[in-house]
């Protein structure tokens, strides 16, 4: 079911370019999540990610489409080679850039009391891991889901993240 979403919004973004010239270009990164009777199910396309903070620890659940993490990674370019690397915001893949769309999916078994975080890389873009993990383990947002998504957005605004508008 989520695979076959995330290729309609892949068509109607290409449909959507194909019929007004202004949009042409146009596109996105996705990353979405189905709770099953058995856990997760994700699909992501592009470098938007999904986390999951559970007894096993934090860690990520979604591999990004990037030249970074599909060409200079396996070229063996070490980790602050490619965190400054020139091609590091190049996407490999993302809705509305070709049919057909490759889809990256994952199925995830739930613990009783675990988090997923899903972000986007104005998120992990400027705060590292542990940055995100220690948020997430809480103390300053009165532990609730709300406040420590607060406490996140205004983590990454405050390490250079962009702001437009307050997003809560």
């Amino acid at each position: 079911m989520l695979l076959q979403a995330v290729e309609e919004a892949n068509r109607r973004v290409l449909g959507a370019a194909r019929n007004n010239p202004s949009l042409e270009g146009m596109g996105t990164t996705l990353v979405v999540a189905l709770e099953t009777g058995e856990g997760l199910s994700i699909a992501s396309v592009g470098d938007s990610r999904a986390y999951l903070l559970d007894d096993g620890g934090f860690r990520a659940i979604t591999d990004d489409q990037t030249w970074v993490n599909e060409v200079g990674r396996p070229l063996g370019l070490g980790e602050d080679a490619l965190r400054n690397h020139p091609m590091r915001h190049v996407l490999t893949m993302a809705i509305g850039a070709s049919a057909p769309l490759t889809v990256n999916s994952y199925s995830v078994p739930l613990q009783a009391g675990a988090l997923v975080l899903i972000s986007s890389d104005g998120l992990h873009g400027v705060l590292d891991a542990a940055q995100i993990e220690q948020i997430l383990r809480g103390g300053t947002d009165g532990g609730t889901l709300e406040g420590t998504c607060r406490r996140l957005i205004e983590a990454a605004n405050e390490a250079g993240g962009r702001t437009t508008s307050p997003l809560y």
